[in-house]
């Protein structure tokens, strides 16, 4: 899968953090000695729950608060048709020194190395490519990262300089399947909105990409135990005018002495929360300036499979760019006949005004290209909805050639040792991954146990 491996191994990416045993410590709780201050975790999604699990090592009293019926945030696992279908992330992006990788075995779930390599990519006509077509294709678009990043100015986006330098490919078919199954499935962007200077100025961990195959929801489900976790309690308000943390939760007030926020980017650019004082203007304007990616994802499951199942992946090169033109296949890691397709940029957005009907429809078009008219119809789909999300507003943040990755780092500054913030888009080097969600939780439970 090659969200974080692709442009990283390219671009000569490095992981930079090494991580030590104590990141997945935990004591028993009879050893936990109460410090008598409380913190209040904003949002039970990967970063708010690894705080909190820290936060409760170290002595404090924990309140969770979260604004939906189940813990998880964007780890979504839906298991009615029988397969798990992670709606958020389903890979562990290079499992080397990765805590995720750890966590994951601690918690239960199960996974499946996907490799890259097993992969067939069709053009319109259901003819494949030849492995050193794609090869040589690669090996250009790599250039043409390389390109773009040098000849790009802080507030020129992604597509403006390509299409500029590469007049060409930027109406090449094949060359839109790799920018979207590649650069925007990796950022998260469409790359209208995509920064040319910054795109790719964060980190990867080594290895190759696994698969959680029970479902991500093992590894939220495994944070959240013992801790005080109250749903359905969405948080209106944060007051950090007096010595302790004032919140507003269904309209009754909650206090400590500390509160995190770790709810997504883009409730904060909906302004969800209301703070007093106001935030800071740099935080406001690193808000307003990074931005919320759509990518949708789209599960189908047939009575029998038709096509190869010796393949992990299915590529296809539409007119259209980002329009289901990348396939999962489902059958190499579990029983069921399923293929997992995607939307990036921004015809992942147009997706959420089709029916399920129309859904249907238009990724058979493209499977019939590949595998005949005669192929079925599936029996079922499933498909998520990123930007009419309200506890998201989208699927993961990027660097819009409107900021700079300076942002992220503004984003997890705290608020007078008493507000502070944790989740993906506070994660300069691991931003829009669960790996960045889980670290920036350990960050700002580390920064509140120094205080």
């Amino acid at each position: 899968m090659k969200r974080r491996k692709f442009i990283k191994d390219t671009l000569g990416g490095l992981p930079l953090l090494v991580l030590t045993p104590s990141l997945l410590a935990s004591c028993a709780e009879d050893e936990i000695k109460p410090n008598g201050k409380t913190v209040i975790v904003i949002g039970a999604g990967i970063s708010g729950l690894a705080a909190a699990r820290r936060l409760k090592q170290n002595g404090f009293t924990v309140i969770v608060l979260e604004a939906q019926g189940k813990i998880g945030g964007r780890l979504r696992t839906d298991r009615t048709l029988g397969v798990p279908f992670d709606a958020g992330a389903s890979w562990i992006h290079g499992p080397n020194r990765n805590p995720i990788r750890n966590l994951a075995s601690q918690a239960g779930a199960t996974t499946f190395l996907t490799d890259d390599e097993q992969v067939k990519v069709f053009d319109t006509n259901g003819v494949p490519y030849t492995d050193a077509f794609l090869t040589n294709a690669e090996n250009q678009f790599t250039n043409a990262l390389r390109d773009v990043k040098n000849a790009s100015t802080p507030t020129q986006s992604f597509e403006a300089v390509f299409n500029t330098l590469y007049p060409t490919q930027s109406t090449n078919r094949l060359w839109k399947y790799m920018l979207s199954a590649y650069l925007e499935f990796d950022t998260g962007s469409d790359i209208s909105l995509l920064s040319a200077k910054y795109f790719d100025d964060d980190e990867a961990f080594g290895g190759s990409d696994v698969i959680i195959t029970n479902g991500y929801d093992k590894i939220t489900d495994y944070l959240g135990l013992g801790l005080d976790i109250r749903l359905n309690s969405p948080v209106s308000a944060i007051d950090y005018t007096e010595n302790k943390v004032k919140l507003t939760v269904n309209g009754e007030a909650l206090e400590g002495e500390y509160a995190l926020v770790s709810v997504p980017l883009g409730v904060l650019k909906n302004n969800r929360i209301a703070f007093t004082p106001d935030l800071p203007v740099a935080k406001l304007d690193a808000i307003h300036q990074l931005s919320m990616g759509n990518i949708n994802k789209f599960l189908l499951v047939w009575d029998s499979a038709f096509w190869d199942t010796s393949l992990q992946y299915i590529g296809y090169t539409p007119e259209t760019k980002g329009k289901f033109n990348y396939f999962l296949n489902f059958r190499k890691f579990t029983s069921h006949n399923a293929l997992m397709t995607f939307a990036f940029g921004n015809y992942a957005t147009h997706t959420e005004s089709l029916t399920d009907s129309e859904i249907i429809d238009e990724i058979m078009q493209h499977l019939k290209g590949i595998y005949g008219n005669n192929i079925p119809n599936p029996s079922h789909l499933q498909r998520t909805k990123w930007g009419q999300d309200e506890n998201t507003f989208g699927a993961y943040s990027f660097v819009s050639n409107a900021s700079s990755s300076e942002d992220f780092d503004i984003l997890a500054s705290s608020l007078n040792n008493k507000v502070f913030f944790a989740g993906e888009h506070t994660e300069r080097d691991y931003r829009g991954t669960t790996h960045g969600a889980y670290l920036s939780g350990i960050r700002e439970a580390d920064k509140i146990a120094r205080i």
